[in-house]
C-alpha cells in the first residue's frame, strides 16, 4: 500500500505560500504558509498534520488491540499535540478519552501503552511520545 500527497510552495519562506493536496482528495489545495506554521495564520501546517496522523493512527491501533482482546470500544477520542522547537519536532503527546464497557483500568492502561509503542506513526516519529489516557 502506498499513499500520496503533493506540496506546492511559491515564493520565499516569510512571504511565500503553498498548498497541500492528497490523492484521496481530502486535502485539496489546502493552504499553508509561514504564518500558519509559526504564527496563527489561516491554513494548516506539517506539524498539525503530523498531530492528526498520530492521533488517528493511535486510536485505530488501540481499537485493534481492544478488538483482539474481545473489548468493544464505544468511543475513542484521541487529541494529538506536536511540539516544534528550534527546527525539530521535540515531542508528540496524545490525550485520550475512551468509553469502553467492562474493561479494568489495568487492562486499559496496558493496551494504551501497547498502542503507543506499536502504532506505525509512533514508530515513524523520532521523538518523545507520551499518552495521557482516561476511561469515561
Amino acid at each position: 500500500m502506498k499513499r500520496q500527497a503533493t506540496a506546492i510552495w511559491n515564493g520565499d519562506i516569510k512571504e511565500g505560500n503553498g498548498t497541500l493536496s492528497s490523492k484521496s482528495g481530502v486535502l485539496g489545495q489546502t493552504p499553508y504558509s509561514f504564518k500558519s506554521r509559526f504564527e496563527e495564520g489561516k491554513g494548516t501546517n506539517p506539524e498539525e498534520l503530523i498531530a492528526a496522523a498520530h492521533a488517528g493512527c493511535f486510536a485505530m491501533q488501540l481499537s485493534a488491540f481492544l478488538t483482539e482482546e474481545n473489548f468493544e470500544p464505544e468511543s475513542l477520542e484521541a487529541q494529538g499535540e506536536v511540539t516544534f522547537k528550534e527546527g525539530k519536532v521535540t515531542s508528540s503527546h496524545i490525550t485520550l478519552s475512551a468509553r469502553i464497557h467492562d474493561i479494568s483500568k489495568g487492562k486499559f492502561d496496558d493496551l494504551v501503552q501497547k498502542a503507543k509503542n506499536d502504532c506505525p506513526i509512533s514508530k515513524l516519529l523520532d521523538t518523545q511520545i507520551t499518552v495521557e489516557a482516561r476511561l469515561i
